[in-house]
């Protein structure tokens, strides 16, 4: 499950190696995300709430990625939910919400254009 959130270029540890990616891949990924009662893009957009919220940027702006890179969201629909993010997290906060969000886009863009560019 950490795969398809995070994508197959994801860092993982190996088992034994980091008790707290461990503990995470555990209960994160193999009890939280795994459950049935929501689809993996219902469990993103709650994700992208709480981290804007936190103002974990970085983070939002990777979940941003591998939602446009999965299909789950396009460009428009990113750009909505920054949108509707803006007054949750304030006026403050909001360029750089809206900078994660360009930058995954044009990301996404530019990948699409030529495979062979990846960004990191």
């Amino acid at each position: 499950m950490y795969r398809r959130v995070y994508g197959e270029d994801a860092v993982v540890f190996a088992e034994g190696q980091s008790e707290f990616f461990d503990l995470m891949l555990t209960q994160l990924f193999g009890e939280v995300w795994s459950r049935p009662a929501l689809g993996m893009a219902d469990r993103r957009l709650l994700v992208m709430g709480v981290l804007a919220a936190q103002r974990a940027f970085d983070t939002l702006g990777i979940q941003f990625s591998r939602a446009l890179d999965s299909g789950e969201l396009d460009a428009d629909q990113v750009r909505e939910i920054v949108i509707h993010l803006i007054p949750y997290v304030g006026y403050p906060s909001s360029s750089e919400l809206y900078r994660v969000s360009e930058t995954a886009i044009a990301s996404h863009e530019r990948s699409r254009r030529d495979p062979e560019v990846t960004d990191v």
